[in-house]
């Protein structure tokens, strides 16, 4: 019997050392590297060798809970050992069953992990040499304990272990602005900054019909009059068609090749001074965007869709504008509002308003994996380049093109009208294809050749049709 009071003593011990690692764990989790730095320059005791655990947090933390799960199954086994031997197997299970629940739960959980938050830095840096001490011993064992989960684990693994996660970040962005330390706009930021890798560049492009762009016989009088009409630095230049993007021309080299030198910019061509265009993928991530514009000193890329053709140009200010919100300057007109609601069940959308976003305004599910915004849906349907004052119904919807001349007199798609075809289901499966003046319907690979053919014949046309710098205007 004495040997079974030792098992609950050993017991105890081995509880109190699995609370204070999980202390220990929730302090290192809290604590963070720029107040340690801060200690490190004051000569607080400690800090620096927390500062070095901090290096590799992820590492240490593996430790951390690998010692406490040590001492929380060591007890159990513990208790359960004196309990089978005073009560019998069948009650003392239950017992040390349920006394080990209670106990994890409070000494072990709770307790230790309120401690390690309402007192982080303290108990970091009273345990930052006994860190350190077990880091050297058993730093071996953890590394091979994550990659065993790893290998067991279906998908990819984390080299140091899932313990720091964008999750946990996230809720301690939140945390902080509900202990009033960031504010609200600053938390959103934040959030923001974690969205960019699940955020593509073609979600955020200035799409092929909406783009500036000059033609590479052009002079540089044509084109610095095109960027002043335009409020745009950074022009593409292009060459048979829109699809043949040559370089891009800067309004800067324009400005210094001929007021600097005194050259006449009506014997200068374009083509002599573009800079070669950057090309990226439209599904590009904006985090590896925004890094490889860092890396490049490159501002504009111009996207490629999966068939090799244009899709569009993103700038490094499209991306900012995801992180801080919409950017204006002095060439910014007012936007029209996305959604305008009629009052009498129609709305007014933006002609580049998400296909989604649609379907929810009017409670139908609209799936067409072709296109990604209204004023597409509308071409969709058309099978061409639509015009003004085109209509067609799709999805148990009406839609009817709005739009008018844009500064180069091109007659342009800016809103569409979306009323609710009477008597047409709410799940839109009654779609029908037409245009006020007739329209056919057409399958998917069809439409896909006839908008290639009126995206050629619109850029051939509007060749003709303009002796001026021919651009595409944003509208």
């Amino acid at each position: 019997m004495p040997s079974d009071y030792w098992f609950i003593v050993a017991a105890v011990v081995l509880i109190g050392l699995g609370g204070l690692f999980a202390a220990v764990d929730t302090a290192v989790s809290t604590v963070s590297n720029a107040r340690v730095d801060d200690m490190v320059r004051e000569g607080r005791a400690g800090a620096r060798r927390l500062a070095i655990i901090l290096d590799s947090r992820a590492t240490y933390l593996g430790l951390v809970v690998l010692l406490r799960v040590a001492c929380e199954a060591a007890a159990a086994a513990l208790i359960a050992v004196a309990a089978t031997r005073w009560l019998g197997v069948g009650w003392g299970l239950v017992v040390a069953i349920t006394a080990m629940t209670v106990i994890s739960y409070v000494a072990m959980g709770v307790g230790p992990r309120t401690l390690g938050r309402q007192h982080a830095y303290t108990i970091a840096l009273s345990t930052s040499y006994l860190l350190s001490a077990l880091g050297i011993l058993l730093k071996p064992v953890t590394r091979l304990l994550i990659l065993i989960g790893n290998a067991l684990t279906p998908g990819r693994g984390f080299r140091n272990g899932p313990f720091a996660t964008e999750i946990e970040l996230r809720e301690v962005v939140d945390l902080a602005e509900a202990r009033g330390v960031v504010a609200a706009d600053e938390r959103r930021m934040i959030h923001s900054v974690f969205d960019l890798g699940d955020t593509s560049a073609r979600e955020v492009m200035v799409p092929r019909p909406e783009m500036v762009w000059i033609e590479a016989d052009k002079n540089v009088l044509q084109a610095t009059n095109l960027a002043t009409r335009s409020g745009h630095s950074r022009i593409p230049v292009i060459g048979e068609n829109t699809d043949d993007v040559l370089g891009i021309v800067y309004l800067k080299d324009m400005v210094q090749r001929t007021v600097a030198t005194r050259t006449d910019p009506t014997t200068l061509r374009v083509s002599d001074i573009m800079r070669d265009a950057e090309f990226i993928p439209d599904s590009k991530p904006l985090d590896k965007v925004l890094a490889d514009m860092q890396l490049t000193r490159n501002h504009m890329a111009i996207l490629v869709d999966e068939y090799g053709g244009i899709a569009g140009l993103v700038t490094i200010e499209d991306v900012l504008e995801e992180i801080v919100g919409e950017i204006t300057d002095e060439y910014d007109t007012d936007e029209l509002a996305p959604v305008e609601d009629l009052g009498d069940g129609s709305y007014r959308v933006s002609a580049r308003l998400p296909v989604e976003d649609l379907g929810e305004l009017f409670d139908v599910e609209i799936e067409e994996e072709e296109v990604e915004t209204v004023g597409g849906l509308v071409a969709l349907e058309l099978g061409r380049v639509p015009l003004p004052g085109a209509r067609v119904k799709s999805h148990g919807l009406q839609l009817v093109a709005e739009g008018g001349p844009n500064r180069k007199g091109r007659q342009r798609i800016i809103t569409v009208l979306v009323t609710r075809v009477p008597g047409s289901g709410a799940d839109g499966q009654d779609s029908q294809r037409h245009e006020s003046s007739g329209g056919r319907g057409h399958s998917g690979r069809q439409g896909r050749h006839d908008r290639t053919a009126a995206r050629e014949h619109e850029d051939e046309a509007h060749r003709n049709n303009h002796e001026q710098p021919t651009a595409r205007m944003n509208q």
